[in-house]
């Protein structure tokens, strides 16, 4: 966004005081379009990092796990829980990320009815580029420190768990 399209006030900081003088208590409301916003921007920003790759946030999730596990491969129902998506979700990502050649569906060693994913040479090379690619952008995630990202993360963690999220 370019300096001339900034507004001359922040709108969510002006919705809160109107929400205030309305409706009651605003805090809820701004902390939460507060963070729908960023979201926006985080989107954005790691969107525009990971597009030159091919990827998508989902897709680059996918492959970051199977990278770090281990053997370089996942059942796909650990896929799902680890990345906290629906088994049709994974499945779907699986199947793109096998089409372009980055990782290859394996028939598991022990268990007839499971399949493992596994993350191809292409696969490790893609994703270490588009790690450097979101890195170099830092996530979207600027004006913060990093004592301050560790606090924000320590505080959406709290929401996460209160929220069900994870034990």
């Amino acid at each position: 966004m370019s300096s001339r399209d900034r507004l001359p006030f922040d709108p969510i900081q002006r919705a809160a005081e109107l929400w205030a003088e309305r409706v009651g208590p605003s805090g809820t409301m701004a902390a939460v379009t507060s963070i729908m916003r960023v979201q926006q921007i985080l989107l954005s920003a790691v969107d525009g990092a990971l597009r030159p790759h091919g990827l998508t946030f989902a897709r680059y999730e996918a492959l970051v796990l199977l990278n770090f596990s281990r053997r370089k491969k996942l059942p796909m129902r650990v896929m799902g829980e680890r990345l906290q998506l629906h088994p049709t979700s994974v499945t779907n990502i699986v199947d793109r990320l096998q089409a372009d050649g980055l990782v290859r569906r394996i028939p598991h060693p022990t268990d007839r009815r499971a399949t493992l994913v596994e993350i191809t040479e292409d696969g490790v090379h893609r994703v270490e580029d588009a790690t450097k690619s979101v890195t170099d952008v830092d996530f979207g995630l600027t004006g913060l420190d990093a004592d301050e990202q560790a606090r924000l993360t320590d505080l959406l963690g709290r929401v996460r768990r209160a929220s069900g999220d994870f034990d």
